[in-house]
Order: C-alpha cells, then sequence, then structure tokens
C-alpha cells in the first residue's frame, strides 16, 4: 500500500491555500485516503485515469447517493489534475454523476410549536427557535457567538457560513428574549450554544440527538431533521408571500436556483392551483 502519509499533509495545505474550508479539506483527504486503500500496492502518482474509472464503478455498485458519488470524484479530481498537475488526462473520463432532487419534508407550523414545546431543555429549545426563527445551518448556530447578537439592528451575523461567505439575518424579537434567558442561564463564555466543556461550540451530534428526541416526544412521525427547520422557515416564509429573492439571501443561497426548491414545497403552490378534475361536472363533461 502506498504511503498516503506523505501526501496528507501538503495535499491539505493545497487546497487551504485555495480557499477550501476545513471541512472540505478533511472530506477530500478521506477520499483520497480511501482510494489509496482501494488501489493497494500501486503508488498513487503512477495511478492512470483507468483505475479511477475503475473506482468510480466500484463506488457506483455500492449505491452512494449522488452527492457521496461526486463528492469522492471531485476530490479525485482535484488531488490528479491540481495537486499532482495531470494536466494530460482527459477529465471526461472521470465524470460527476447526474444530480438528483428530493424534496425534503417540511413540519408544519403546529408541528414546529410542538418542537420547541418537547425539547429536551432551554437550550436546545433556543437551538430550535434559532433554526426555525433565522434560517440558520446547524453548523452556523453552533458557530454564533455573543457578539453576533446586534440588538439595536436586529440582526444577528453569519460569519463565514457555508461558501465562506457573511450574511445577516434578522433577529425575531421572541427569539431575542430567549437569548437572554439562555445566557443568564448556562453563562457560556465563547459560543452562544456551548457542551460541557467551557468555551467549545456545542457538537451538532448533541444538537442532532436533542431533535431526535424532541421529534419523538412530539408525535411527529415525518423524517425531519435539526435541518428541517431552516426548510420551513422558508417555506413558510414563501407562503407568506416573501419574494424569492429575499428568501435567497436570507438563506444565503448562491444560486436562485436552489432557493426555487421551496416554491415546490409551498401549499399555495398547489392550494391556489385549480385541478383540472375540479372544472368537470358530476357527469365527466365540462362544466358550462
Amino acid at each position: 500500500m502506498a504511503e498516503f502519509t506523505r501526501y496528507a499533509v501538503p495535499f491539505e495545505q493545497t487546497l487551504a491555500a485555495r480557499g477550501r474550508t476545513p471541512t472540505t479539506r478533511r472530506l477530500y483527504v478521506g477520499a483520497v485516503k480511501r482510494f489509496d486503500d482501494f488501489i493497494g500496492e500501486v503508488p498513487l502518482d503512477e495511478v492512470g485515469p483507468e483505475r479511477l474509472e475503475e473506482y468510480q464503478r466500484q463506488l457506483a455498485s455500492r449505491n452512494l447517493s449522488w452527492s457521496t458519488f461526486n463528492l469522492n470524484t471531485c476530490a479525485l479530481r482535484f488531488f490528479y489534475w491540481e495537486y499532482l498537475g495531470h494536466r494530460d488526462w482527459d477529465p471526461t473520463r472521470v465524470p460527476f454523476q447526474k444530480a438528483g432532487r428530493k424534496l425534503p419534508q417540511v413540519c408544519s407550523q403546529e408541528e414546529v410549536v410542538a418542537l420547541f414545546e418537547a425539547a429536551p431543555s432551554l437550550k436546545y429549545r433556543t437551538i430550535f427557535k434559532t433554526g426555525y426563527g433565522c434560517g440558520l445551518r446547524p453548523s452556523e448556530i453552533l458557530s454564533l457567538r455573543p457578539e453576533h447578537i446586534d440588538s439595536k439592528r436586529m440582526v444577528i451575523r453569519v460569519e463565514q457560513g457555508k461558501g465562506r461567505k457573511d450574511r445577516d439575518v434578522m433577529l425575531p424579537e421572541r427569539l431575542l428574549e430567549e437569548l437572554r434567558a439562555c445566557w443568564r442561564s448556562y453563562k457560556p463564555e465563547q459560543f452562544l450554544f456551548e457542551g460541557q466543556r467551557p468555551g467549545q461550540a456545542l457538537s451538532q451530534h448533541a444538537v442532532s440527538c436533542a431533535f431526535a428526541q424532541a421529534r419523538k416526544k412530539a408525535g411527529i412521525y415525518k423524517r425531519v431533521t435539526m435541518r428541517s427547520l431552516r426548510h420551513a422557515f422558508a417555506t413558510h416564509l414563501l407562503e407568506g408571500g416573501t419574494n424569492v429573492r429575499i428568501i435567497q439571501a436570507l438563506l444565503g443561497h448562491r444560486s436562485l436556483t436552489t432557493t426555487q426548491i421551496y416554491t415546490h414545497l409551498a401549499k399555495n403552490y398547489l392550494n391556489d392551483t385549480k385541478s383540472p378534475l375540479d372544472t368537470v361536472g358530476g357527469d365527466g363533461k365540462p362544466e358550462r
């Protein structure tokens, strides 16, 4: 087996120099490590594109999601085309899978309230309300610090969210009250939501477990997760008449196409559109 360790550090440094986030760097390094395990005794720098094709076929046989498949492809393309400089290779020999699209399930406002009431503690209830009230990703919530809360302007600053972008989102008055109560109760040192170790942010795993517990207690059987509160935020705004461009900015989406998925989730998208069945009479003939 090739010594991947001699590539790991400089490869990650190259990724950092290209502006990749810590999460992306970790995932890419892991992807190349798994490929190194796959090729066995063949040195990484002696691999040809045909082995990459073989690896892609092996990945496809495992019925991985298209996103996982494409993540591995991105990592290997970067490693060979950008890091090792094999620009003579034809990148189309290592293609991406066509992206699929699954509509997320969305909680109703009544279900959202039930989740709040079922939260295991004040801290988790405040986290849930931040996700729904501001449309933040779980990672963005757990990165919040007290100085990100601007009660004078009633906004929350999200620093270096997905895509390494800053943005401001609204600060609901009810959430401000909850944040203040949470801060007085737990007295965090650096992050708004800390774990058992002072100064360290709460883990996403802990939040996921708390959400699953609340979902079960609230009797919600939809396949929803903590991130579903962000989906509910966008969908309910759209149902309330908020312009999709504003929702795009609040969510921090680079492309409007990503935001437009919520038009398929908003109930007025369906309820305000009359089915042709309703335009025919009981005898099956068109109504006059």
